[in-house]
C-alpha cells in the first residue's frame, strides 16, 4: 500500500509541468545568425521561414536610361530551400552568417537578355556625303549607337536574383562608336564636267585640283553621286560594248595603253578615272565617258583613294 502511494506521488510530480501547461521553450535561432545576409537571430523556425520567403521573392527592378524591367524570380526559375538554410541557422554560432544561394535558369535569363537587347541596342551612324554646296562636299553627322553586353547583362541579373540584398542593377551597355566622322571622312572627288576639272577634297577640305579630260556630248560623263569600285595598276584596256570600239582589239599594259598605268573605275557603269598617253587632250571634252589624267596625276590620285571614296561629277 505504501509502495503504490509513492509511486503515484512520483508519477504526479513527474507529469506537473505537462498538466500546469509548462512546454519546453522552441528552439531559436542564436543571436547575430544572419541567412543570405538577411538576419534571424531571436527567430523560430517559423518565425525565419517567414522571414526568408519574402526576402526572396521580391523582384529586382532592372534600369536602362530612365527605363525600367520588373525581374520577378519565380519567372527565371528561381529555387531556393528556405527550410534547410533556416536549419543551418539553427544550429549555427552567435552571429554566423549562413550563405543560401538560389538555382537560377541560365537559360531563361540568357532568353531575356536577347530580348532585351533587340529593344535596345541600336548601331552607330556613319557621317554620309549628301551633295554639293557651291563646290565643297556635305555630310550628314555621325551618330553613337548602343550595344548591350548580353553576358554582364545576364550575370548581373542572375546575381540580384540569388542575393536578397540586390534590389537594383542596370543593365551593361557600350557606346558603339561611328567608323567614319565627318571631321574624320577621308578623301571626296568632285568632278567639274563643264570645267575639265577634278578637285580632291579630305572631308570639306579642298587638298589639290587637277585638269582632266571629261566626255564628248556625244559620250558624256554622266552626273550624280558615285564610289569607287574597282583600282588596277597597270590595266588592260578592253573594248567596251560601244558602236566606237567596234572591232578594236584588247590592249594590254604598256606604254600606248589608252588607260595609262592606273584605273579608277566608278559605280556608273563603264565609267572611270585613269590616266591617258593623250596628254593634249587633257582640259578638253575628249573622251567617250571616263576622266583622263595625266599619267603622273593618276598614279598619284591611286594611292590617295580607296575603294569605296566617293565621287560627285557635276556641271558646275
Amino acid at each position: 500500500m505504501i509502495r503504490r502511494l509513492g509511486l503515484s506521488i512520483f508519477v504526479i510530480a513527474a507529469l506537473a509541468p505537462v498538466l500546469s501547461g509548462d512546454a519546453a521553450p522552441p528552439a531559436l535561432v542564436p543571436q547575430g545568425v544572419t541567412v543570405a545576409g538577411v538576419p534571424l537571430g531571436g527567430m523560430s523556425n517559423e518565425q525565419a521561414q517567414a522571414a526568408l520567403r519574402p526576402a526572396f521573392a521580391r523582384p529586382v527592378q532592372l534600369v536602362f536610361t530612365g527605363r525600367t524591367w520588373r525581374i520577378v524570380p519565380s519567372r527565371f526559375g528561381a529555387r531556393v530551400g528556405i527550410a534547410q538554410g533556416v536549419a543551418t541557422a539553427l544550429n549555427a554560432r552567435p552571429g554566423a552568417a549562413v550563405e543560401l544561394t538560389p538555382t537560377v535558369d541560365g537559360a531563361s535569363v540568357r532568353r531575356f537578355v536577347r530580348a532585351l537587347d533587340k529593344r535596345i541596342s541600336y548601331p552607330a551612324k556613319d557621317a554620309e556625303l549628301t551633295g554639293l554646296e557651291g563646290l565643297q562636299p556635305q555630310f550628314t553627322p555621325e551618330e553613337t549607337g548602343i550595344r548591350v553586353l548580353r553576358q554582364l547583362t545576364a550575370q548581373r541579373i542572375t546575381r540580384a536574383l540569388q542575393s536578397p540584398q540586390i534590389h537594383r542593377v542596370r543593365v551593361a551597355a557600350a557606346i558603339v562608336e561611328p567608323t567614319r566622322t565627318v571631321a574624320k571622312f577621308g578623301p571626296v572627288i568632285v568632278i567639274r564636267r563643264g570645267a575639265n576639272e577634278l578637285r580632291y577634297y579630305i572631308g570639306a577640305r579642298l587638298v589639290r585640283t587637277f585638269g582632266v579630260a571629261t566626255g564628248q556630248s556625244v559620250y558624256p560623263t554622266p552626273t550624280g553621286m558615285f564610289s569607287i569600285v574597282d583600282m588596277q595598276r597597270d590595266p588592260w584596256w578592253r573594248p567596251p560594248d560601244s558602236p566606237w570600239a567596234q572591232g578594236l582589239k584588247p590592249i594590254p599594259p604598256g606604254p600606248g595603253n589608252p588607260l595609262g598605268t592606273r584605273w579608277m573605275g566608278l559605280s556608273a557603269p563603264g565609267v572611270g578615272i585613269h590616266g591617258t598617253p593623250d596628254d593634249a587632250s587633257i582640259g578638253y571634252s575628249a573622251s567617250h565617258g571616263c576622266i583622263r589624267m595625266h599619267i603622273p596625276d593618276a598614279e598619284w590620285m591611286f594611292t590617295h583613294v580607296q575603294l569605296g571614296t566617293p565621287v560627285v561629277i557635276t556641271d558646275a
